[in-house]
């Protein structure tokens, strides 16, 4: 069985350390109270005193660090993450059509999307897409010759990731403002992507969260990495 009185003081340690005026509010703590409560009533069971069920106390323990386990991943994926539906090709080979990934909304309140990052944004019509930052705030952006040049030196990417055949409005230099990203799709020949006016370039604020799971389908259940 899984004790907490370790964990419950260290908590209310830091509860007092980081300030908060009332600790036996604390929802969490109230949480940890009555997971003690419980397990006091369990341990207190006939069947976990009595030798002869020796078997029996180790499958309740088995059942519920299993249960436990699984109510925290899944409070840590629906907490911190959202399942987004990819549409059309534009990812390919990385995500493909009716690919579900699930995207870390938290990513980017603790750091800054870089360079390569696959993430979520939302247009201005309220569409979302799922696009490859290709180009950071105060950056010029110019494709030329098929391939792509960050402050007019030629990008280095993997994967050929920094050819394109279509420029669009790229095709003279693009200046990036401090809140601004370009993005494009890994296919280049079938995205629309920052090349095109109806998308141009995407501010910090459209950016919803940073793709790094796949969870559908079953058989490509894969971790989405960056470069």
């Amino acid at each position: 069985m899984v004790r907490l009185p370790r964990l419950k003081n260290q908590l209310n340690n830091q509860v007092v350390e980081t300030g908060t005026r009332d600790n036996e509010n604390c929802p969490f703590l109230i949480l940890l109270q009555r997971w003690q409560q419980w397990e006091k009533w369990v341990w207190s069971m006939e069947f976990y005193v009595n030798e002869d069920t020796a078997w029996l106390r180790r499958i309740v323990h088995w059942v519920v660090n299993v249960v436990i386990v699984l109510a925290l991943a899944w409070f840590l994926v629906y907490g911190f993450c959202a399942q987004v539906l990819v549409s059309g090709n534009s990812m390919q080979p990385v995500l493909a059509a009716d690919d579900v990934v699930l995207v870390n909304r938290l990513a980017y309140d603790v750091g800054k999307p870089e360079r390569f990052d696959i993430v979520v944004f939302e247009r201005e019509d309220r569409k979302k897409n799922v696009k490859r930052v290709i180009g950071l705030p105060g950056e010029t952006v110019q494709i030329k010759g098929g391939y792509v040049f960050i402050d007019s030196e030629l990008l280095e990417a993997p994967d050929g990731l920094e050819q394109v055949s279509l420029a669009g409005r790229a095709d003279t230099p693009i200046q990036l403002e401090e809140d601004e990203y370009f993005l494009l799709g890994d296919n280049r020949d079938s995205s629309e992507d920052s090349r095109f006016s109806n998308i141009g370039n995407v501010k910090r604020e459209q950016i919803q969260g940073k793709v790094w799971f796949r969870i559908y389908p079953l058989l490509k259940l894969d971790l989405i990495r960056s470069k």
